[in-house]
């Protein structure tokens, strides 16, 4: 078989490991999952009675355009409706856009701790890839910069960023947006964006205008819990969209999502509560870290980045087969982290439980 060399020395996307599955394996009643950054608290209820409600069409095709939700998306930001594009979860975005832009010969600009997506579809695309090392878990916009040349066609800039949860202050990214070649498409990508409470966060919508070649990717997936009916979508300019369009699948999102995602969105009362939540949240791994002294990353998104200062797998491992399922930070770039997503107020206690039980047993074997 013909296949593409890149593809075969690639390692597919490994998710967290499934709750039924971890159940079978080590005989546990109760798995708490803390893996994949979902919301604990589920998904805004009229959302959940929109999915309930649809119970006809199965036969036929989704409205390709995602007429209804692209109204109302497109209502919610101001936005024209020609500034947006749909996707079958985020990730399918970043591929139509990797699809569109990416190829032998040039080559695409990305943070070296951040997102794996963009790699993975690059990789697969046959461009050269320049990943810049993080400074202190942040973006290194300068280097990023430097790294641009008339061969690059994407960059891509994870805010807040994947797996650190650091974010990029609005006077810092403002910058960076003046100095990258207007024929250097900038992917914006902010799944965590609305979990984010700092006052100096950078607000993307309306630098949409001023900048072409910028899109702003968002996701159903997080604070409005929709991850398993996959809906995103992408703002930028009329051109930009009309440009990524052929390489997108038809028929990409559901009939169901786009109903449920509708609904999700003329529930705000819902965001709100979850990100207020998170942040409660946050503060239990914080005083957890604090109090064991352990390093870790302050979070703009749902999840935190703990260092335990062993290796990743190994706390991995002993959280779950203790029923904790959270993501190893080896495969991230941080072989003696974990990437832990934040649940509810008691799922939280329970995970800190288990992690001092952990700390504790590794200074007695000390």
């Amino acid at each position: 078989m013909k296949w593409k060399q890149q593809l075969l020395q690639l390692t597919p996307y490994q998710p967290g490991k499934a709750i039924s599955a971890v159940k079978r394996e080590y005989g546990l009643e109760t798995i708490v999952k803390l893996a994949s950054n979902e919301n604990p608290f589920g998904c805004s209820p009229k959302a959940a009675a929109a999915v309930k409600a649809f119970t006809e069409d199965f036969p036929i095709y989704p409205d390709g355009y995602a007429t209804d939700l692209r109204e109302a998306v497109a209502e919610f930001h101001q936005l024209n409706p020609t500034q947006l594009i749909f996707g079958n979860g985020a990730d399918n975005l970043i591929q139509i856009i990797s699809r569109a832009l990416i190829r032998p010969g040039f080559n695409t600009v990305m943070a070296e701790q951040t997102f794996s997506q963009y790699k993975h579809n690059a990789i697969i695309d046959g461009g050269e890839i320049k990943e810049i090392p993080q400074i202190n878990g942040e973006h290194d916009l300068d280097g990023m910069l430097k790294a641009i040349d008339e061969n690059t066609s994407v960059v891509w800039v994870c805010n807040p960023n994947n797996p650190t949860g650091t974010y990029i202050p609005e006077e810092r990214m403002k910058g960076f947006l003046e100095k990258v070649p207007s024929d250097v498409l900038v992917v914006l990508d902010e799944a965590y964006c609305h979990y984010v409470t700092a006052e100096d966060y950078f607000q993307s919508l309306p630098y949409l205008a001023k900048y072409p070649n910028l899109i702003i990717l968002r996701t159903f997936s997080k604070i409005y819990g929709l991850a398993s009916l996959r809906v995103g979508y992408g703002m930028a300019s009329p051109e930009v969209i009309k440009a990524l369009e052929p390489a997108r699948e038809p028929f990409n999102v559901s009939s169901i999502a786009q109903a449920a995602a509708s609904a999700a969105l003329n529930d705000q009362e819902f965001v709100q509560s979850c990100k207020e939540k998170n942040a409660s949240g946050l503060k239990q791994f914080y005083q957890f870290c604090e109090e064991k002294g352990l390093n870790y990353f302050p979070s703009q998104a749902n999840f935190i980045l703990i260092d335990f200062n062993n290796d990743a797998n190994e706390v991995f491992q002993y959280l779950l087969e203790r029923g904790f399922i959270v993501r190893s930070g080896k495969p991230l770039g941080f072989p003696t982290a974990v990437r832990v997503t934040v649940g509810s107020a008691e799922q939280n206690e329970g995970v800190i439980k288990v992690m001092s039980e952990f700390l504790s047993e590794k200074a007695v074997i000390s």
